[in-house]
C-alpha cells in the first residue's frame, strides 16, 4: 500500500519506519521545517536549545530495547547529571527514578536519524482529507504555493500529530474525532537562557514547586551538547493555560522573574527568548494504544494514547503507540 503519515516527530517516524519496513510505500508530511516535533532544538549562536522534550526514560521492555539500539549507533546517551527540587530557592533531593536519556547533540538529533531513509515533505501542512473512491488524496498547503495542492491517492492515511490537530481533520470519522477532542493538550511556555558566566548552581535540573515555572534544566549538562551556560525553562501548566495568549515579551519577563526567583541567581542573561508550545501534553490521555479504521484505513497515534503506560505526554508513549498501529494496518 501506498500510506501518508500526517506528523514527523517521533510517532509519525516510528510509524513510517515501521510500515516501511513491511514492505508498504511511505510518505510522510510534516508543517515545519525540520522534523522531530516537541523533540526540538532550537539553534542560536551560543549553541543549542532542547525547549521542548527534556529527556526521556523507558519502562518497557520493548522501549528498552529500541533504547538499546539506539545508543549502539550513538544517538542517545544517558544523563546521569544531578536533579534536584526546588521550592522558594531552597534545594532539595529528588527522588531516584529510571535512567533518563538524551539525544545527542541535541533532542531533535534523534528525529533527523530515524528520517533517514524515509521520504519527508517538509513545510507542507495537510488542511484536509478527502475520499477518493476507497482511496484518499490529501489537501496540502505547501509554505511556497498560496492554494492548497492535492497530493495522492493513498491507500491509508496515519495521523500523528497533537490530538487537537488530528481532530481538525477527522470529521468524517465522527468517532475518532470526539476521542481526539476528549484527549486535549495544554499548552507550555518555554524559556530559553544564555548566560555569558557560570551561575555556579549545584544541579543540572530541577523540578520547581510553588513558582510560575514548573521545571529548569542547564542544557549544557547534557553529554555531548556545546559548552556554556544555557538553561531552560519550562512553565507550569497552569500558568501556561491562563497565560496562553500573553504577548512573548511579557511572558519572557515574568517567566524570567521566576527563573531568578527559584535559582537564586540574579546575573542577567546575554540571551532570552520564549517559545509557545499550544499542544504539550495530553490533560486526558485516551485509554487505548492507537486508533485505526480498518475499513477505511485511516489510523491515528501519538503520546496522547496511554499505550499500556500510565500517563501520557512522553516519548514511549508516542513511540509504542506507533509501533502498535503500524502492526494493526495490514
Amino acid at each position: 500500500m501506498h500510506i501518508a503519515v500526517v506528523g514527523a516527530g517521533l510517532s509519525g517516524l516510528t510509524a513510517a519506519r515501521q510500515l516501511q519496513s513491511q514492505g508498504h510505500h511511505v510518505t510522510v508530511y510534516e508543517k515545519s521545517a525540520g522534523v522531530s516535533g516537541r523533540m526540538s532544538t532550537r539553534q542560536t549562536e551560543l549553541g543549542g536549545f532542547d525547549h521542548g522534550a527534556q529527556y526521556f526514560t523507558a519502562s518497557t521492555d520493548r522501549f528498552k530495547k529500541e533504547i538499546s539500539d539506539w545508543k549502539k549507533s550513538g544517538w542517545v546517551t544517558a544523563w546521569d547529571e544531578k536533579l534536584v527540587s526546588l521550592d522558594h530557592g531552597t534545594v532539595k533531593p529528588a527522588g531516584k527514578s529510571a535512567t533518563r536519556y538524551v539525544a545527542t547533540p541535541g533532542m531533535n538529533a534523534l528525529g533527523k536519524q530515524l528520517a533517514h531513509g524515509l521520504d519527508v515533505r517538509k513545510e507542507q501542512q495537510v488542511m484536509a482529507l478527502e475520499a477518493y473512491g476507497d482511496q484518499w488524496l490529501l489537501k496540502v498547503q505547501a509554505d511556497t504555493v498560496c492554494i492548497p495542492a492535492s497530493a495522492g491517492p493513498f491507500d491509508a492515511v496515519i495521523l500523528a500529530i497533537p490530538a487537537d490537530q488530528a481532530a481538525a481533520l477527522l470529521h468524517e470519522f465522527p468517532k475518532f474525532e470526539a476521542q481526539a477532542n476528549k484527549a486535549k493538550l495544554a499548552p507550555c511556555w518555554a524559556l530559553m537562557l544564555g548566560f555569558q558566566t557560570s551561575l555556579d548552581l549545584p544541579y543540572g535540573g530541577a523540578w520547581v514547586n510553588q513558582s510560575r515555572l514548573s521545571w529548569i534544566a542547564r542544557d549544557t549538562s547534557k553529554p555531548e551538547h556545546r559548552a556554556g551556560e544555557r538553561w531552560v525553562a519550562h512553565a507550569s501548566q497552569a500558568w501556561s493555560i491562563e497565560h496562553l495568549e500573553e504577548e512573548p515579551e511579557r511572558a519572557k519577563e515574568k517567566l524570567l522573574k521566576a527563573f531568578h526567583e527559584a535559582t537564586g541567581s540574579w546575573i542577567q542573561p546575554i540571551h532570552a527568548v520564549v517559545h509557545r508550545w499550544r499542544f504539550a501534553q495530553a490533560e486526558h490521555p485516551l485509554p487505548q494504544d492507537c486508533m485505526w479504521d480498518a475499513k477505511r484505513k485511516v489510523g491515528v497515534c501519538g503520546d496522547w494514547f496511554a499505550a499500556g503506560l500510565e500517563g501520557s505526554g512522553r516519548v514511549e508513549n508516542a513511540f509504542l503507540s506507533a509501533l502498535a498501529l503500524a502492526k494493526t494496518v495490514s
